[in-house]
Parts: C-alpha cells; sequence; structure tokens
C-alpha cells in the first residue's frame, strides 16, 4: 500500500554509501546498544515526540532485525536464569500467529510458550501484549498480573494510519518495526525502547550474539525515511506527509469493505471504534492493519476454506488461538489486489 507514496516522493529518500563507509560492526563502540547508528537513534526518538505515541525521554533503544529479533530479546532478558524450569510465555487470543513458533524456535531452557493469558493465573510468566492486536486490531493491557518488568508490548501498529493516538505509551518494554510504519518490510529493521538499563543490556547481548549486530547500511536507508516523514510535518508547506496518506488510503479500504461485508450477509467484522487522536487533533476511526473477518453462515465451519474456495487467501482463525470460523485479511496490499478482494468477497452467497 505505501508503495505509491514512495514511488511519489521519488529521489528525496535515496541514499549513497560510498564503499568504505560503514565496514565495520561499530556504530558507536562506547555506546550500549553499539550497533546502533547514532543517526537512526535521532530520527526514530524525533518521530516517536512528533507523534506522542511513546516515551522517549529516560529510555534506551536498542536496534534489531525487525520486532521478530526484538521480541525473542526481550523474552531472553527477562526470563529468569536460576529457575528450576523455563518460564512460560503467553498472549491473549486471539494473538499473533508468529509468537508460539518465534518463541520456542530456539528450543531455550529459559523460556517456552505456553498459550493463551486469558487461561492463565498468578504472575510467574511473560505477558506479550499486543495494542492494536494483530489480527483483530483490539487496543489491549496485559491481562494478568505479573510481576513488574514481566511484560513486553508490542506496539508496532501503534501510529495514527491505524488507530487514535490517545497518549504517550510509557512501558518497561515497547516494540516499533519500520515495516509497519513506512511499509520498508524487506529493510528489516526495529528497535526497543527499554526503561531499565540491566534488561537493555541483555537484550543487546542477544542481538549481538545471535547476529553481531544489526545491518548499518538498513539503518541509514531507514534514518533518510523517518527524516523525511518528520520533515514533512514540521513544513506547514509540505503536503506529501506519510500518516495522512496512508490514514486516507486505510479510512477507503475499510469504508469499502464494510459495506461489502455488510451486503453479502455472510460476515462480520469487529465494531467500529473511534477516539481522540492527540496527533491528529480530532475524533477518528481507527483503521486496523488487518481485519478479523467472521464467517456467519452455520453450515460452514472452516472460514479459510471457504474463502479459498472463492479464490481468497486468508490465515485461520485458529493459527491465531481463535476461532476457525475467523480467518485474518490483510488490508495493506497494492491497490489493485485489495480491490480484488473486495470483489471475490462480494460474490459469496
Amino acid at each position: 500500500m505505501y508503495e505509491a507514496f514512495w514511488k511519489e516522493a521519488g529521489e528525496r529518500t535515496a541514499v549513497v554509501i560510498p564503499g568504505w563507509r560503514g565496514m565495520s560492526y561499530f556504530s558507536d563502540a562506547g555506546g550500549l546498544c553499539w550497533f546502533l547508528e547514532p543517526e537512526f537513534e535521532r530520527e526514530v526518538r524525533r518521530l516517536h515526540r512528533l507523534v506522542g505515541n511513546a516515551a522517549v525521554d529516560g529510555y534506551h533503544l536498542v536496534v534489531g532485525t525487525g520486532a521478530t529479533q526484538l521480541s525473542q530479546a526481550a523474552i531472553y532478558a527477562l526470563s529468569p536464569a536460576d529457575a528450576n524450569h523455563p518460564i512460560g510465555v503467553v498472549s491473549p487470543a486471539p494473538y499473533y500467529s508468529a509468537y508460539a513458533p518465534q518463541t520456542d524456535l530456539l528450543l531455550s531452557g529459559f523460556y517456552r510458550w505456553a498459550g493463551d493469558a486469558n487461561a492463565m493465573g498468578g504472575d510467574s510468566h511473560i505477558e506479550l501484549v499486543c495494542s492494536p492486536n494483530n489480527p483483530d486490531g483490539a487496543i489491549r493491557e496485559a491481562v494478568l498480573s505479573s510481576k513488574p518488568g514481566k511484560a513486553i508490548h508490542d506496539l508496532v501498529y501503534y501510529w495514527p494510519q491505524y488507530t487514535p493516538i490517545t497518549g504517550t505509551a510509557a512501558h518497561d518494554i515497547m516494540l516499533f518495526t519500520m515495516s509497519k510504519i513506512t511499509g520498508h518490510a524487506g529493510t528489516r529493521l526495529g528497535w526497543a525502547l527499554v526503561k531499565d538499563l540491566e534488561v537493555a543490556k541483555k537484550m543487546t547481548y542477544f542481538v549481538d550474539r545471535s547476529t553481531i549486530g544489526v545491518s548499518r547500511d538498513s539503518q541509514l536507508r531507514a534514518a533518510k525515511i523517518l527524516t523525511l516523514v518528520s520533515d514533512a510535518y514540521d513544513d506547514d508547506k509540505d503536503t506529501r506527509r506519510l500518516f495522512d496518506f496512508a490514514q486516507r488510503c486505510m479510512a477507503d479500504r475499510w469504508q469499502a469493505l464494510r459495506a461489502t461485508v455488510a451486503s453479502t450477509g455472510m460476515f462480520s467484522l469487529p465494531e467500529e471504534t473511534s477516539g481522540y487522536c492527540t496527533f491528529t487533533k480530532q475524533i477518528v476511526p481507527a483503521y486496523p492493519a488487518f481485519a478479523w473477518l467472521r464467517c456467519e453462515k452455520e453450515s460452514v465451519e472452516n472460514c479459510r476454506e471457504l474463502l479459498r474456495g472463492h479464490g481468497v487467501l486468508a490465515q485461520g482463525g485458529e493459527l491465531f488461538g481463535g476461532d476457525a470460523r475467523c480467518v485474518r485479511v490483510n488490508m495493506l496490499e497494492r491497490d489493485g489486489v485489495f480491490d480484488v478482494l473486495v470483489q471475490r468477497l462480494s460474490s459469496i452467497e
């Protein structure tokens, strides 16, 4: 979806990296996160201050190969090294489908995937809190009364094109990624805002030992892109503003999808929510990056298979710890793909 915006931006976001630059593993040998490019850190903090979605003052910044690596680094950092058994990692269903395989990939003796946080009790788990939630777009808080420092807030969708910015998040660990802000998934770059110094050190150690840092080239490209995003909002005459563009796209798509779902009578979607956005200074609806579509026809037990039969590919609800009558539909495809999606959904009877 974002490709059209960046094509229009053209050479304004081009980056030329001489062959001699960035050859070392080290970006800042004396820094806590020694592979973090200072230019990238500066632009990340600037963008958060502009949008007001997350506190940056008093926080350490750890860069990683997307939020995927950083979530593993955070789980590692929060896991007790002297426990008799692995600590359980949980998230309320429906939860992001990659949480379970990511958690168990390394077969760690420190932690393991334990499932739906709603089925747990006590304070002995690490909870992944995704808000707005993937797959259903819900705004969430931690559901467990875990000890302080045992929750990881995955805020990769907490940006104004997806949801009203209702306040400045100030959790212990907050994860973000380029792919969900600007669409640059292939840059493979994310960051964590971490309150506790020792946790930040352990997360840095995890990234260091698993990949010996993060691509410096990717950070330089991302810094240039984020600079353009922020500059546009500092210049009253600049009409090429990323969040405005993306919010218009999402509004049009959600309007089209809701109209189609209502006309078929076959499906349902979560109710639309809205709130006052401190960034846009107005009341705006939420436009989640994914649609949590439910088949209401009694004879259909598997919505994914129904849609597949009509040429629509979606992930089944059971992958998210949910109901097979539900599917996750991607709202961020190119215009042509999204138009075909709406057309095919409208033909299902």
